[in-house]
């Protein structure tokens, strides 16, 4: 085993374009609310100041989750995989996650005859 499976220091395997993906939760439920990327800069603001940030591929930024919404996800927690490729941010959101306005991003399940929205 290597010091980023077993120590304690913070080593985060970012990919070729500096980003690790980042899987919110909901810190009441466990629910899975959203997946986004991180970069170095993501991961300190959002340890700086509690509220989660990630790299906007789109933007091409940095970008506050609920920056223009006032929706932003209140940090709970951060786990952290064994190869620390991968993050799991636990939140109490502030309103829907979403851009669509759904509580989560994950409101449609895929069939044979295509999506469907999920159910309960």
């Amino acid at each position: 085993m290597t010091a980023r499976e077993n120590g304690s220091e913070f080593l985060p395997k970012f990919d070729s374009n500096g980003l690790l993906t980042a899987v919110v939760v909901d810190a009441r439920n466990k629910d899975v609310l959203m997946v986004a990327m991180m970069d170095q800069v993501a991961i300190d603001r959002t340890l700086e100041t509690g509220t989660a940030h990630f790299h906007s591929r789109s933007r091409g930024r940095l970008w506050m989750k609920g920056e223009t919404s006032g929706n932003t996800l209140a940090v709970i927690r951060i786990l952290v995989d064994c190869d620390q490729d991968a993050l799991i941010l636990e939140c109490t959101p502030a309103g829907p996650v979403c851009h669509t306005g759904a509580q989560d991003c994950f409101y449609r399940e895929l069939g044979k005859d295509g999506l469907k929205p999920k159910s309960s």
